[in-house]
């Protein structure tokens, strides 16, 4: 069968995700005012033909931290090497990472707040001064070798600024804060994804999705797939009601909120009558870990105005009742 692709030659999923990502600052969706601030920052550092500042990328998952890494990359014409925090568990690790970069290179580690803390004190000379220092033997006979790097561009993403001691923080000389995207702005990531994945949308589904990605274009992009692969099996066009049979399917509910936020909040709601209660009782309640409730379901459902923190635990708010569809306890919300 000539006409079929090859396993080999069939892009996967991540081979999708990868060509969906821009190449350019110009093609960079959303975030304008970093963009700006990005696009300054590197024609300058290529007009004094210097080694640019170290960026910090903070914001939630799913906002293009990386992306905006390779571009970066991209823009200055230098390789870029990627790593991770929880990968540099000793300072040896970083010291090997290091000695390895090529002059004006990019390092990305992403989640840089979950690097060991020997290795975070080996990178503040690192990023200072382009040089560490390698301990050789040990015991009293250990001595210190000095040991020069390449000029580098360290760029470090983090879903938790607030984790980052002080020292570390303070050696970038640009930090970026990512905002969550509006619907306006994640529709045009969609219509770009689209285009690229030739799938023929409808503007109505187009908006239909951008309404339930949570202001994220990682979700966006995902769920567009998994509409393209519905209209597909289905042999159906990208309309509204393909779209929304689609993400039903899939139990993406019209605010965005998948399974998970469901119970979370129903757990809130009817089990602990709308609260307050404890993470850990909670998340024992749906069966999930701590800290899965606290970093990827709860702030959306804290944005959405669905749940509160208070000092005494969760709290469903009145809007969370009515998502539930629980009759609301006057006495709750008396004024």
């Amino acid at each position: 069968m000539s006409g079929e692709l090859s396993p080999q030659a069939a892009p996967s999923e991540q081979g999708y995700e990868g060509a969906l990502r821009p190449a350019t600052l110009a093609e960079f969706v959303g975030q304008s005012k970093v963009r700006r601030q990005l696009g300054l920052l590197l024609d300058a550092a290529t007009l004094r033909q210097h080694t640019p500042d170290h960026i910090l990328l903070a914001g939630p998952p799913g906002l293009g931290k990386t992306t905006l890494s390779m571009i970066v990359a991209s823009e200055l014409d230098k390789p870029l090497h990627q790593t991770s925090g929880p990968a540099i568990q000793h300072a040896g690790d970083l010291a090997a990472v290091l000695s390895a970069l090529t002059p004006g290179e990019v390092l990305f580690i992403d989640e840089i707040h979950r690097m060991a803390r020997s290795a975070e004190e080996m990178l503040y000379l690192a990023m200072e001064d382009f040089k560490i220092d390698i301990m050789v033997g040990k015991g009293a006979g250990a001595t210190s070798v000095p040991l020069e790097l390449s000029p580098f561009t360290l760029v470090g993403a983090t879903t938790r600024a607030g984790l980052l001691p002080n020292p570390l923080r303070d050696r970038f000389g640009f930090t970026a804060h990512l905002e969550f995207y509006s619907d306006d702005e994640l529709s045009s990531v969609i219509r770009r994804a689209a285009r690229l994945l030739e799938f023929d949308i409808s503007d109505q589904g187009v908006e239909e999705i951008a309404g339930r990605s949570r202001g994220t274009p990682r979700i966006a992009n995902r769920l567009l797939r998994r509409v393209r692969d519905y209209c597909l099996v289905h042999e159906t066009p990208g309309d509204t009601e393909s779209v929304r049979a689609a993400l039903t399917l899939y139990d993406v509910d019209q605010h965005g909120l998948d399974r998970l936020d469901r119970e979370v909040l129903a757990a809130v709601v009817e089990r602990f009558g709308g609260g307050p209660v404890g993470l850990s009782n909670l998340a024992v309640s749906v069966g999930e870990e701590a800290e899965t409730i606290e970093a990827v379901v709860e702030p959306f459902l804290v944005r959405a105005g669905l749940l509160t923190r208070t000092s005494r635990g969760r709290v469903a708010t009145r809007l969370g009742w009515q998502h539930v569809g629980a009759e609301i306890p006057e006495h709750l919300f008396s004024v």
